[in-house]
């Protein structure tokens, strides 16, 4: 089993102490999404728990506790991008606290254990074409000999994207422009050793020596586990997803960066109200267990071939 700490909210970043105290305890408690009142009891042991896959656009919060995570086997999805605080308002400064951290948390894990994320691409007035050449290539300079790979994507137009973006008056590039961006991106990404790939895009860029992204990677599990995993493609995501198979412990509407582009957050006031239930010392993310839920401890097990 492989999970993921989470495409639904930064957990590293706002609730890295519940994390750890569910890691000492054993479990973790997961509503279900669709139906709230599901509640999944999913064992964090490491003789179940083949890998973990953290997302997060600001890891220090929990940085200086990873000793806690020695008997498990994870890997880090660390986002920068070159947006400033009107797109992601709660974010600390890129130059001063996040490229540091990204280089420190490689200089303890390896490289190989923090991917680099660009996303999501957006285009508007303030963020053009050359701003996102510009851009990536000083990151990469910063990222060089601290990472293997970089994942990007363009901008997915939810409903509550559009919404949340609306004065930003942001616009969907052509495919022409898209290859053009790509194309710089492949160059200067070659030029500092980085590969780059695409995160749950239909566009085909090999050309420029890109490929699809998998993003929770059983290829980069078993070379850093040093053990072989018998695992199938997440048929819960995109077509496009090249991801293996996960449990999510995350849940939607908690997460405090605020960046407009986010679809997992509809409403800041939901968020706030979500929020303020959390306690680190509780088995969900925030709430309790009421009368009407149901509580099912969920049936897991190690996909390591042990042949």
């Amino acid at each position: 089993m492989i999970i993921s700490a989470s495409r639904r909210t930064d957990i590293p970043t706002y609730y890295s102490e519940w994390f750890y105290n569910r890691i000492k305890e054993g479990f973790v408690y997961v509503r279900n999404p669709m139906n709230s009142h599901q509640v999944s009891k999913i064992p964090l042991t490491p003789d179940v728990v083949d890998g973990i896959v953290f997302w997060t656009k600001n890891p220090i919060p929990m940085m200086n506790r990873l000793r806690e995570l020695d008997d498990h086997i994870y890997y880090f999805q660390f986002t920068i991008t070159p947006y400033g605080t009107d797109i992601e308002p709660n974010i600390p400064s890129k130059k001063d606290a996040i490229i540091p951290a990204f280089q420190e948390l490689s200089r303890t894990l390896g490289k190989e254990r923090v991917i680099w994320r660009y996303d999501p691409i957006l285009f508007s007035e303030k963020y053009t074409f050359e701003y996102h050449v510009r851009s990536f290539e000083a990151l990469a300079n910063r990222l060089a000999g601290y990472t293997e790979k970089c994942t990007v994507s363009f901008l997915d137009f939810y409903q509550s994207t559009r919404k949340n973006t609306s004065s930003l008056k942001i616009y969907d590039a052509s495919m022409e422009q898209k290859k053009r961006l790509m194309c710089k991106f492949a160059e200067i990404a070659k030029s500092v050793g980085i590969d780059i790939d695409t995160c749950a895009e239909k566009i085909d860029l090999s050309k420029f020596g890109i490929q699809h992204a998998h993003c929770i990677d059983k290829e980069r599990l078993e070379r850093i586990g040093g053990f072989r995993l018998n695992l199938e493609k997440d048929k819960t995501q995109r077509a496009e997803c090249g991801c293996v198979a996960s449990i999510d412990i995350g849940a939607y509407g908690t997460c405090r960066n605020g960046c407009l582009y986010c679809y997992a957050n509809h409403s800041q006031k939901v968020v706030l109200r979500n929020c303020a239930q959390h306690d680190p010392k509780s088995p969900l993310l925030f709430g309790k267990i009421s009368d009407g839920d149901e509580v099912k401890i969920r049936k897991v097990k190690s996909c390591k071939d042990c042949r």
